[in-house]
């Protein structure tokens, strides 16, 4: 057979069995030798492609699709430097547990480790950061090639997919000349590739169960995760045994339609106070989904040593301190119902004034940082979030960048009745692609996207603004601008080292980003009090365009006014818990 007519049947083939598989968007970044690939997709109407001009933009793009849409989405790149510029994006799928089909083109064998242009070994490129690592045969014209082709690109799909979910490689070799000829195809064998979901022992369910019911002062801390359907089942479990559920907004429990009364939100500012340790130390953690974001929770788990904790895990080991006595894998939410059936033949007892003192503490802390937000007229980067919770309508998505703005969702970000979807890259926890994700998440979904990111966060990824004009994409960018590393005035650096800390920690960059938004055609505003801030949020999330609300603040008194806050909630906790010995 022909070569370009080879070439044509092979990548038909493989294209036509991922849309098979259920692959429904791809994103690339143009090149040479993925010719065959772009155009075989081109031609497949049930896959859509996303055009960027940077890999890893393309890359955190489609990671953010995949996210927003929960199936798998496919990145194509050309051979070289350009497989190479995936590597975050990939990384963070991994961790994250995003399903990713990463396609990368590449010379033919006979080119490689020979000085040819643009090679680069592409052989396990992203290690043990991918689920699966194939490379496809060069095409040939035989219809075992074909087959093959086809074989791999429905196993490519279905393991992205599958338990745990995550990204998959495949290295696409293609000799020149590179533009086929479509037409002749190989049909591939008819069918699907079925995978489930670990199932749990219903002995070791009722164990687990009757130790829960046994532990009547506990909490359920509900970490990182993606579902929102696990809530109500999370609720469910949590009424059971009368535990107050600490929720990361990240848990996509904070928001929602679901009963929220066990739901406490204020918990990082009640845990900065000292005396509430020893006096909300629980018998039990019953931790569900990855690491919470609050250090304050952190320390809080390390200095609770006798505390026993079970976690639930989904596919992965979110375990560092290495405190855990269960740990129970299995996806998350039949795993909360299961646990819940058995449970319920345990008949716990729950301890009613262990659950009201921690409410106690929680509604104290929670009403004294919405006094403190109150009485702020000036811009305060915290702040943002408090706006955001009575803006955002129904079925919003909220992408918090990382450093400070997810920590601030934390902090400020109260429970809320409207659906709101909750993101953040919190797998590596890097600020590289937080643009392009939330890009990616702003294309896959119809209500507002909202992202709030730093300033360096912003510049690192100022490329990936061009999809929002490119894709006329709809979403709103709260940029916080202080002029550099505003997590690093935090840290012990800030007053160990204060003589080297701009240069070495501050990274002052002293950049316009307003140029930025007329560059690629973006709607700007940069409100300078209170009241205008709201009002250019309200307005951007109405906008027919992407839009930039820059923030500004100072990095020194962004410090000043986060320790007031935590201070007025320390006391009130402190009162909160004084009011509950007297009783």
């Amino acid at each position: 057979m022909e070569h370009r007519t080879a070439l044509g049947a092979t990548v038909t083939a493989f294209v036509t069995a991922l849309a098979d598989a259920g692959l429904r968007h791809a994103c690339f970044a143009p090149g040479s030798r993925s010719t065959p690939l772009v155009l075989g997709l081109a031609r497949e109407p049930r896959i859509r492609l996303w055009d960027h001009l940077d890999e890893r933009s393309a890359g955190f793009f489609a990671l953010g699709l995949a996210r927003g849409l929960d199936e798998p989405v496919a990145v194509v790149t050309t051979s070289g430097t350009a497989a190479a510029n995936l590597l975050p994006a990939v990384v963070e799928a991994n961790l994250a547990q995003v399903p990713l089909v990463v396609l990368t083109a590449d010379r033919p064998p006979e080119l490689r480790d020979a000085g040819a242009p643009q090679t680069i070994d592409q052989l396990r490129l992203y290690g043990t950061h991918v689920k699966w690592f194939s490379e496809l045969p060069p095409p040939d014209g035989t219809p075992l090639v074909q087959r093959a082709a086809a074989s791999a690109a429905r196993r490519a799909v279905a393991l992205a997919r599958a338990f745990p979910p995550g990204p998959v490689h495949l290295n696409l070799p293609y000799r020149e000349p590179l533009v086929p000829h479509f037409g002749l195809s190989i049909a591939a064998p008819a069918g699907a590739v079925l995978s489930g979901t670990p199932q749990l022992d219903e002995r070791e369910l009722a164990e687990v169960a009757a130790l829960l019911a046994r532990r009547r002062r506990g909490v359920v801390l509900a970490g990182p995760q993606p579902d929102p359907a696990l809530a109500p089942a999370l609720v469910e479990l949590a009424s059971l045994l009368g535990y107050p559920i600490l929720a990361d907004p990240l848990s996509q429990l904070r928001a929602g339609p679901h009963p929220r009364d066990l739901v406490l939100d204020a918990y990082d500012a009640v845990l900065r106070e000292p005396e509430a340790l020893p006096a909300l130390q629980p018998e039990l953690v019953l931790r569900v989904g990855a690491i919470p974001t609050s250090k304050p929770l952190q320390l809080a788990l390390e200095a609770w040593e006798n505390t026993e904790q079970i976690l639930l895990a989904a596919g992965n080991w979110p375990d560092p301190a290495h405190r855990a006595s269960w740990v129970l894998q299995g996806a998350l939410r039949p795993t909360v119902r299961a646990l819940t059936r058995a449970l319920a033949l345990a008949t716990p007892r729950p301890d009613t004034d262990w659950l009201a003192r921690w409410r106690a503490v929680d509604r104290a802390a929670r009403a004294a940082l919405e006094a403190g937000l109150a009485e702020l007229d000036e811009p305060f980067e915290g702040r943002v979030f408090r706006e955001l919770a009575e803006l955002l309508p129904d079925g919003a998505a909220l992408v918090a960048g990382n450093s400070m703005p997810v920590r601030d969702l934390d902090a400020f970000f109260p429970s809320v009745p409207q659906r709101v979807r909750i993101f953040a890259n919190r797998g590596a926890n890097g600020i590289d692609g937080v643009t392009s994700t939330a890009l990616g998440i702003a294309a896959a979904r119809t209500g507002p996207t909202v992202l709030v990111t730093g300033d360096l966060s912003f510049y690192h990824d100022l490329t990936g603004l061009l999809a929002a004009r490119r894709h006329r994409l709809r979403a709103t960018i709260v940029l916080l601008h202080n002029d550099g590393g505003g997590i690093f005035s935090f840290l012990p650096q800030a007053h160990e080292v204060p003589e080297q800390f701009e240069f070495l920690f501050g990274t002052p960059h002293g950049l316009d980003f307003q140029h930025a938004a007329a560059l690629f055609g973006l709607a700007y505003a940069r409100p300078t009090d209170r009241s205008s801030v709201r009002d250019a949020l309200a307005a951007a999330l109405v906008a027919d365009r992407t839009s930039i609300v820059e923030l500004r603040s100072d990095r020194q008194r962004n410090v000043v006014l986060h320790q007031e806050l935590w201070a007025r909630a320390r006391a009130a906790v402190r009162d909160a818990l004084a009011a509950g010995t007297r009783r």
